[in-house]
């Protein structure tokens, strides 16, 4: 009976011991509510973080352009035209060997075949400049004679080893201080003209305006042949050609965002 007693005794101190340890754990959750809350509370400053770094990205990949002021306009080649102007006399035996009677001729040869961009800031236009540069294929330069064309490509110059003229603007002088939309403005461009791979500094005197998104304007230049190394074709009792020629480029350029 004792031991039947001692034994009920020990299964109630036993029960009471679980009864205890499982009435503490319902405590925890307090704790684990109050992490999961810090979790939570730290979410917002997270992303409130990781959007500040994106925002600092974004300034810091921003075009160049943005900060200096410079706008860009590229070259519409279906709207634009670089053209050569040269002084030609057709002599006495002009008309035997090219049926062609004699006398002066201005000569206008043309290419609808350039490239190239002006990067302009039109707040301050004595500010340094962008990329200000342009390319001519010459050996599709075209005049009213194919027999001139061909001579140009193949003999002369020799175009077709030489095709490509390059213009790159180191400046631009006389230009006003400020732009405002839709006045024509002249100014001089200063820069460096490469033909036949001989680079010589060459000034273009300048008329353009901007309206809108869109660029146009000539500039006109005069240089001799002999300058870049072409002698100027001289044949005898048929034809000579004058050693100053004069340039004209009239573009058309859309602005590039």
């Amino acid at each position: 009976m004792k031991k039947a007693l001692s034994t009920a005794t020990a299964l109630l101190l036993l029960a009471a011991v679980l009864a205890g340890c499982g009435g503490q754990q319902p405590a925890a959750a307090p704790a684990t509510e109050a992490a999961a809350a810090t979790t939570e509370a730290a979410a917002p400053e997270a992303a409130t973080t990781e959007a500040a770094a994106e925002t600092t990205e974004a300034a810091a990949a921003a075009p160049e352009t943005a900060a200096t002021g410079l706008r860009t306009f590229v070259v519409d080649p279906s709207a634009s035209k670089a053209s050569y102007l040269v002084d030609e006399e057709f002599l006495g035996g002009a008309l035997d060997k090219l049926g062609i009677a004699a006398g002066a001729v201005d000569v206008v040869g043309s290419t609808q075949e350039i490239e190239g961009q002006l990067q302009l800031n039109l707040n301050d236009l004595s500010a340094a400049l962008g990329d200000n540069s342009f390319t001519v294929k010459m050996n599709t330069l075209t005049t009213d004679q194919d027999r001139r064309d061909n001579f140009i490509r193949e003999n002369g110059p020799k175009f077709d080893q030489f095709p490509v003229a390059t213009f790159k603007a180191t400046a631009i002088e006389g230009a006003p201080a400020s732009y405002t939309d839709g006045e024509e403005v002249s100014f001089k461009m200063i820069g460096d003209l490469t033909v036949r791979d001989v680079t010589k500094p060459i000034t273009f005197d300048v008329k353009a305006a901007i309206n809108g998104d869109t660029l146009t304007g000539t500039a006109t230049a005069n240089t001799k042949m002999s300058e870049f190394g072409i002698e100027p074709p001289n044949f005898a009792n048929t034809l000579t050609v004058a050693d100053a020629f004069g340039i004209e480029v009239q573009i058309t350029a859309k602005e590039q965002n």
